[in-house]
Parts: C-alpha cells; structure tokens; sequence
C-alpha cells in the first residue's frame, strides 16, 4: 500500500496525497507555499480518495487562489518593514519585553528568540517567553500586542474571558489588535 502520491487532478494541480493513520475521514488541506495536501485515511483506496477530490478541484481552485491573493497582501504589507540584523532584532525583541514587564509588573524567567513557522510567540508553563524574530519587522503596536500577550499568559495560561479581560485592561481592546495581526500571518512561512 502506498504511503504517499503526488497526482495532478485537472483545474487543481499537483495534490500530495498522504496515507494518514490519524484521519478519520478525507481531509483536504491548502497551505501557502506547500501547496494542496490530502490526508487519507486507512480504509479509503487512494482511487476513491482522488475520485472525491476530483470532485472538489473548483473548490481547491478557489481556495488556492484566495490563499495566494492573501500571501501577495502580507508580501505588499511587509516589503518595506526589512527584517533587522539577527542581533539587532534580537535586541528590539528583548528590551520591549523587559520594558513592558517591568511597566506592568509582570515576571517571568527566560526570553527565547527563534525563527519559526507557525506562530509569533507563546509562553511556558515555566513562564518562559518564546518569542518569533520576524516581530522586530512588525509595526511596534503589533510587537507590543504579542509581547503583552504573551506576559500576560505567566498569569492566566489559557485564552478564557479572564485572559482576554486582563489583555484589556492594558490595551484597551485586545482582539481589535489581535485582528490587526492576521493580514502578516503568511509572514511567518
């Protein structure tokens, strides 16, 4: 049995399809830069797996299209917002969270600064900040929204109305700025 397939299905393109112990059902997935993936469970034939996604090309059309008109935004809105020199924005990253702490009394114990793929910033258990160096070339009120957010979370470690409460009482509102981050998301890839 095949683990993996890379088919073109017409009006689509190139799909890789994946055999998936975890999928419980077919599920089609439209990622920038990867392209389209279909996850196909263990009892599914990749036959009927590519007869249903046949079936959906004008949908996975549409959605590749949206996906790239939406990469095409976040490349217009960032070309000219240049990442700094790694230690410079390293640098940026580091004494705002230290300026916002100390502001608001929070604490916390280490900052961590990476590249990565899949989001801004989070924070441990052990109330250590994990932070994206890609937010030293966001706009500051952007660096500061995750920066708060993240201090927040040595507080309250989940995304409840306590959480959100306690994010607004310092910016005002939160998921006002929260929904000013989501045109750079596509910036993390």
């Amino acid at each position: 049995m095949k683990s993996s397939a890379l088919v073109e299905i017409k009006g689509a393109g190139n799909i890789l399809f994946e055999r998936s112990r975890r999928a419980r059902r077919l599920n089609i997935t439209i990622r920038p830069v990867k392209g389209v993936r279909v996850a196909v469970p263990c009892w599914m034939t990749f036959e009927e797996a590519h007869k249903i996604v046949s079936g959906r090309s004008a949908w996975i059309r549409k959605h590749t299209l949206r996906m790239e008109e939406e990469r095409l935004k976040c490349k217009a809105l960032t070309k000219d917002l240049p990442l700094p020199e790694r230690k410079e924005a390293k640098n940026k990253i580091i004494k705002r969270v230290e300026a916002l702490a100390l502001e608001h009394a929070f604490h916390y114990n280490r900052i961590i600064i990476r590249n990565q793929k899949t989001r801004w910033g989070s924070c441990s258990a052990k109330n250590n900040i994990n932070l994206n160096i890609k937010l030293a070339r966001l706009p500051n009120e952007l660096l500061d929204y995750v920066v708060l957010h993240e201090l927040v979370h040595t507080r309250i470690k989940n995304h409840g109305s306590r959480f959100w409460g306690e994010l607004d009482k310092i910016l005002g509102n939160a998921k006002k700025i929260d929904a000013k981050m989501k045109p750079y998301r596509l910036d993390l890839l």
